[in-house]
């Protein structure tokens, strides 16, 4: 679509943002990257803070620089959250990194456990606790963080602002059980071109298996499995169920009934077509 309408590419994937993740967040290869521009890509070190204030604002400046170039811009990713606020112009606080309050949540988390903070942020905004993943403790964290300094709801600031931009909203959609046999066919695809080699490296490097950009399926189980605690064989299936997990979360902020969305099947045989057809629609002013 990129190469045939002028497009270029950001990405909207909260994990893709950083280096040496490339087999693990299915980045895209250096030869699909050659077949059109690719953004916000490669930007960040694992062991940096990346959240939705950063993603907006580069994602933002990178739209209106594209659309100087008289091309089109395509976000593009699965982080619902990230699409969402950039499709309907939210409006995030600006609410620096508070260390000492991350610290003294992570030790209550280590010692009341991950899913007392998800009750404190269920306490105090439901809205947002109900978008989050219990287990998510980065984001809990963040959202605690931001009623701890500013005292509003975290959720207060994602139905604010007007978006810059008229967008066209393309999704894809598969039986469930494709789904998965999908998923667990990439995971293994992920174990033979290097994921856990890539594993090592970024613990060698420092960055811990399981914490803060990699907490996210396949790092998590590829951790456990180095440091012993389960075998390979299971390191490979937790982390095929966790992204089962995920994409089955992805129909909280991505639901089948909402109008604003045009889905597409993904096993059809004619995609490249419909997609084009929607692309010239919208780009005719339809």
């Amino acid at each position: 679509m990129a190469q045939r309408f002028g497009g270029e590419i950001i990405n909207s994937d909260s994990r893709q943002v950083y280096r040496y993740m490339e087999i693990g967040t299915a980045k895209p290869t250096s030869q699909e990257r050659a077949q059109a521009p690719h953004h916000l890509l490669d930007i960040l070190d694992p062991g940096q803070d990346f959240g939705l204030g950063s993603f907006l604002s580069l994602a933002n400046q990178e739209i209106q620089e594209i659309l100087g170039r008289d091309r089109l811009p395509m976000a593009v990713g699965g982080t619902g959250q990230y699409i969402w606020a950039l499709v309907e112009g939210w409006q995030v606080p600006q609410v620096a990194p508070d260390p000492e309050f991350r610290r003294a949540k992570e030790l209550e988390a280590e010692e009341q456990g991950r899913l007392a903070l998800y009750r404190e942020l269920e306490s105090i905004d439901p809205q947002r606790a109900a978008q989050l993943d219990p287990r998510n403790l980065r984001r809990v964290i963040r959202a605690l963080e931001i009623h701890h300094s500013t005292q509003s709801l975290p959720s207060s600031y994602s139905s604010q602002g007007e978006p810059t931009v008229r967008p066209l909203i393309i999704g894809l959609n598969l039986d469930r059980q494709e789904l998965y046999a999908r998923i667990d066919e990439r995971v293994d695809i992920m174990m033979e071109t290097g994921l856990e080699e890539e594993a090592r490296s970024l613990a060698s490097m420092g960055y811990p298996l399981g914490k803060g950009a990699l907490a996210s399926p396949g790092y998590l189980e590829m951790g456990l499995y180095l440091s012993g605690e389960i075998g390979l064989d299971e390191a490979v299936r937790r982390t095929k169920f966790q992204t089962h997990r995920m994409a089955r979360r992805q129909h909280t902020w991505f639901k089948a009934q909402d109008p604003r969305i045009h889905w597409l099947s993904a096993a059809s045989s004619n995609l490249e077509a419909e997609a084009a057809a929607l692309v010239e629609g919208f780009l005719a002013g339809g």
